[in-house]
């Protein structure tokens, strides 16, 4: 990864410890995270950041993942989408309407989900968990 350039993930999920605890992986890893509680806090990030990844949760209050991804892809069509979720229902749904988007079932090793995220992104950087 360019030293210069981290690449920013917005993180979209409603459980504090999971965000937490995803964020802090991800930080670790070299990212430059936003972390929201939800898709309706997502969005003003959508509209006025350089957003190179979201990373969302699909089932959460107000407004679910697939909605803010679908917002996503108007608002910002260079940004990646990924999906973490522990409805496997969900999964099939959001790989319906979002079929370009990676989809992550908890639990899961944060190793896994660094590395999903180096590939997604196209990022060289080693995994350090």
């Amino acid at each position: 990864m360019d030293d210069q350039h981290a690449f920013t993930i917005l993180l979209a999920e409603d459980d504090e410890i999971m965000r937490t605890y995803l964020t802090t992986a991800l930080e670790k890893a070299g990212y430059h995270v936003i972390a929201v509680e939800s898709g309706v806090a997502a969005m003003p990030h959508l509209e006025s950041a350089d957003i190179d990844l979201l990373l969302s949760d699909i089932v959460m209050p107000e407004m679910d993942g697939i909605e803010l991804a679908q917002h996503c892809n108007e608002l910002s069509p260079h940004t990646k989408v990924m999906f973490i979720t522990g409805f496997a229902a969900v999964t099939l749904k959001a790989s319906r309407e979002q079929p370009n988007a990676k989809v992550l079932s908890k639990p899961f090793h944060l190793r896994d989900l660094v590395l999903e995220v180096q590939r997604t992104l196209g990022d060289r950087a080693q995994a350090s968990l």
